[in-house]
Order: structure tokens, then sequence, then C-alpha cells
């Protein structure tokens, strides 16, 4: 849906005669990199709408799919496109991200290659002196069947899941983070901005460039950073008083400013 439907939507019919939306509980459900965003947007929305309780669990992309599908949530966080198989359901696009590589910030290696991120996580690289790093053992930290990031991320290496040697099995990006601040020889991948958040909140992690590209939000505002994602909300036709009220306001100037300050590029930018 673009924002001149949406904007129709919400300034026709799907509000009531004082601007503001139907009265309700609305569950949001799915990707754990949307989660804390969407947790914001509906603090200032229910702010402004007394009568609307929004609640938001994060589970995965998939989840928010299968949910949405499936009735129990009015809008699915999904952090990558729809797919051909989903096109039963619709998505308004609320920002951009990307996914980085982390590693420990104690941890020497300036960068890494393509050939060898994809020889740590199918076992091939096992120590970091392999890289040009310490004699330390690499732990592998991988994301669980579901997740939105670990499908950006075996398309972009073009690696099986089942080819994958993970030592750690995590399942959303503040998990992964807190894996590889608590182990030196740790490498994972999360969602750039959440990354940039925690370190520069003081955890022990940097983003760790590739081929010499270093992944950051600038590189994903700029179209510069291939690994990059939507992060949509999703929702099942059609879209009732309930709904349209909230998903305005997550494309707001005011939504823009809250994804701007956890480190995502809002959809308008």
């Amino acid at each position: 849906m673009t924002a001149g439907m949406l904007a129709a939507c919400v300034n026709g019919t799907a509000e009531n005669a004082d601007g503001r939306g139907g009265e309700g509980r609305i569950l949001v459900v799915g990707s754990s990199t949307i989660a804390p965003l969407m947790s914001e947007i509906a603090k200032a929305y229910e702010a402004d709408h007394p009568g609307v309780r929004i609640e938001v669990q994060a589970g995965g992309s998939s989840r928010g799919v299968l949910d949405v599908r499936q009735g129990v949530a009015e809008l699915g966080m999904v952090s990558r496109a729809l797919a051909e198989d989903e096109a039963d359901l619709d998505r308004v696009l609320v920002a951009r991200d990307g996914v980085g590589l982390v590693v420990h910030r104690d941890n020497p290696v300036s960068q890494l290659s393509r050939k060898q991120v994809i020889g740590i996580y199918t076992g091939a690289i096992g120590n970091w002196r392999d890289v040009g790093g310490p004699d330390l053992p690499i732990t592998v930290v991988s994301k669980a069947e579901g997740r939105s990031t670990l499908e950006i991320f075996v398309e972009h290496f073009g690696i099986a899941y089942r080819d994958i040697r993970a030592d750690v099995v995590i399942g959303d990006n503040q998990q992964g983070i807190q894996t590889v601040a608590g182990a030196p020889g740790a490498i994972g991948y999360v969602s750039i901005g959440t990354a940039e958040y925690e370190s520069g909140a003081g955890v022990p992690i940097r983003l760790m460039p590739l081929d010499g590209e270093m992944p950051s939000t600038a590189a994903v505002a700029s179209g510069d950073y291939g690994m990059s994602r939507e992060l949509n909300l999703v929702y099942r036709p059609p879209l009732d008083e309930r709904i349209a009220g909230l998903l305005s306001y997550a494309r707001s100037a005011e939504a823009a400013r809250v994804a701007r300050g956890q480190f995502f590029v809002p959809a308008s930018d």
C-alpha cells in the first residue's frame, strides 16, 4: 500500500469524527528487529488514542506472517520483502535496515572477505589466526530458522542453512549481541541499527567490515550496502478502521524520528 492510499483510508472512513482511530486492542507480532521500534511507536500512538491498547510481541518474521494469516494478530512485523507466496498479505514499509557481522570489540581483525565468512560459517575456518587474528577458536553464532536475518544472511553469502556449523543458535538480535559481547572469539550477524545502538551505549561489540565495505546506517540509507532489507508491517486485507490510524502514524514524521533514534533509516528518507 502506498502512503497516499493509506492516508486516503485514514482520512476517509477509517477514523472517527474526532480524528481518532477505533477503540480496542491491537496485537502486533513478529520480527525482533522491528519490535523495539514498534514498541516506541505504539506508546506514542496510545498516548493520543486512549481507547487503543497495542501489544507488541517478538518471535520472528515467519511468526508475524503466520499469526496474521491465522487471524491471531492484526499486524505482523516482517524484516524482509514479502515473498511471492505471501501475496495474500499487504505491507506498509516503515523503515530500512541492514544485516552486519559483529565481533567482540577487542578482536583485532580489521576486516573479513566474503570467502572467509563462508569458511567460518561452514566450518572450514575455525580459528582467528587463519584470518590474521590471534590464536583463538572462533565461536560461530547464527540465527534460528524462521528468522529473516538468517534468510538475508544465507541468501547474501550463498550458504545453505544445513551447511552452517553454528556453536550457538540464537533467536533475536539482543541474544546475538549479548553472546558476542561475552565471548572474545565470537562472531555473529545482527541488525546494523541494533548493533550501532548497542555499541554506542557501551556494549563491547563492533561491526566488522566485509571486503572493505563498512556496515552502517549511512551505507544503508545511500543504497551502497548490499545486505540491506525492508522493515514492514503486514496485514491481511481489507484494512479495518482499528489498524489504519496506527499504520498511518507508523509512516509519520514523528515515527521517523523514533526510527532514526534507533539507528534505522525511515521509509520517508
